[in-house]
């Protein structure tokens, strides 16, 4: 063997061991253990009848791929929803933020605005599927970079769920199920918009005597049945049930509360305290409406996104509550169209993770092996359209009166867009949603009996401009009663059309 020969297999000998010495210290790398952290409560996620499922899922994860990956998921669970915010904004200033966050819908990662990894690198890495997913939901979630700060999980587009008990009491018809239909009322076939709303609920709200409030002899002081309301609703998303709209000015940097939420909050007074057919905060803190108020069978309609699906149950054995009740669409608009307001959840990563591999392996568990655990538990309408069937399958096991599955999906068809949901962000995000709190605390509380609805929105929006500048309000509002109670006719509104422009 020549000189040449000898030194080609001694270096050809040193590129393999260095080539062996490499692939184990990579599969060590691969097999050191590693620890994600999941946080619940942003969202929903924290009540009782959901924290089996979402052990049942860690448990799961831990045993198969995580076993096989070495990754370990710790599942981090929030007191509740009111004290998430304050608890993930003190990790995170220890520098103990967790990996994962969800389900989260938009306000909640609003509050966290820039904290989300841009999960586009990872997707492409890990060559994720989006087209397994209504590409309006993915758009949803795009960012502005054309990167993306999620993927879809759930869509809970808001339903109109109605007692059948209570519409047999009083020989009405059903809410309809499709968009554009009619409601038969005193032999006229009525557009089914927030006017008909309200004369139905009249109709459906009863004093102790069974006396209802279209009777002279009715009692408004004691109501044991409310013909309707927002159930758990924030005052953004009652506005945009009832017209969607823009209130912030990105350009000019300013907020004016659109004309037709002022028609809308003026409907929604004269329906607490005008014909007291909506349910007031005193009368859904009272033992009347237990475990809550559609829950309790003494609400007839309540309007409210479909993951309320996960509380009609009695919370132990999971068993449905007795009250029966099925979906509705929603009324027309003001405009005279559908337009669906929606919640949407997600799973996001936290830019400051450590491992951000791993991360990824567990949020991909959640949104495809996890979804038929918890999407049951969350009441949450999957965005995997493969899931969707199996939704409905077990959805219908827990409720067997025969759900009318095809209002969620034809709600889908109407749904707002990003730009007009009703938690898009603005600046200052937790302070504006404050104080629409604030605002919705004073009409449904029993100061809004006198306050006057008009002073009151100018005094948001003052408010709300001094936040969106950074200049706060310096003093609490204080209501502004008037010496006689608002009235007004009530809205015109066009008959209900097909058309509507599609949200994402």
């Amino acid at each position: 063997m020549n000189k040449f020969a000898r030194k080609f297999m001694l270096l050809t000998a040193m590129f393999v061991t260095v080539a062996i010495v490499a692939q184990g210290f990579s599969a060590a790398k691969a097999q050191t253990p590693v620890t994600v952290t999941w946080f619940v409560g942003l969202g929903t996620g924290t009540s009782a009848s959901q924290l089996a499922a979402e052990h049942k899922v860690v448990d799961e994860f831990n045993k198969g791929v995580g076993a096989k990956d070495n990754i370990t998921l710790v599942i981090q669970i929030a007191g509740n929803n009111n004290t998430a915010t304050d608890q993930l904004t003190t990790e995170m200033a220890a520098g103990a933020a967790p990996d994962i966050v969800g389900p989260v819908g938009v306000a909640g990662s609003n509050a966290f605005v820039d904290q989300w990894m841009d999960l586009a690198p990872l997707i492409s890495k890990n060559k994720y599927d989006l087209t397994a997913f209504d590409p309006n939901f993915v758009k949803f979630f795009q960012l502005a970079n054309g990167g993306y700060g999620a993927i879809p999980f759930a869509a809970y587009p808001a339903l109109l769920y109605y007692n059948q008990a209570a519409f047999d009491d009083a020989q009405l018809p059903y809410p309809p199920t499709k968009f554009g239909a009619t409601y038969k009322l005193n032999g006229k076939e009525l557009p089914w918009n927030y006017t008909t709303l309200a004369e139905v609920a009249k109709l459906l709200t009863v004093d102790k005597a069974g006396n209802d409030a279209t009777s002279a002899k009715f009692d408004p002081k004691n109501i044991v049945q409310y013909g309707l309301n927002f159930q758990w609703a924030a005052m953004r998303l009652i506005l945009t049930d009832i017209q969607p709209a823009a209130f912030y000015d990105a350009a000019k940097k300013t907020v004016t509360i659109p004309s037709a939420w002022k028609t809308a909050t003026q409907w929604v007074w004269d329906g607490l305290w005008k014909d007291h057919y909506i349910s007031t905060s005193s009368a859904e803190a009272s033992s009347l409406f237990s475990p809550s108020a559609f829950a309790s069978g003494h609400i007839a309609m309540a309007i409210v996104p479909l993951w309320y699906t996960c509380c009609l149950t009695d919370g132990t054995t999971g068993k449905a509550l007795p009250v029966k009740w099925n979906f509705g669409v929603v009324p027309a608009s003001l405009d005279g169209k559908p337009h669906v307001a929606e919640d949407a959840d997600t799973f996001r990563i936290m830019k400051s993770t450590k491992n951000a591999d791993a991360a990824f392996t567990v949020l991909s568990y959640l949104l495809n092996d996890a979804v038929p655990e918890l999407s049951l538990a969350y009441g949450a309408y999957p965005a995997r359209t493969s899931d969707q069937a199996g939704f409905q399958k077990s959805l219908s096991a827990t409720y067997t009166q025969g759900l009318n599955f095809s209002v969620i999906t034809d709600s889908f068809k109407y749904l707002n867009s990003a730009a007009l949901h009703h938690e898009a962000y603005v600046p200052d995000f937790n302070q504006v949603q404050d104080r629409f709190a604030s605002f919705d605390s004073l009409l449904f509380g029993d100061g809004g009996a006198k306050m006057d609805v008009n002073a009151e929105l100018a005094k948001l929006e003052k408010d709300l401009n001094g936040m969106v500048s950074g200049q706060f309000p310096t003093e609490t509002p204080v209501p502004t009663a008037t010496t006689a109670a608002p009235t007004m006719a009530a809205p015109t509104m066009a008959a209900p059309t097909m058309a509507a422009t599609m949200g994402s």
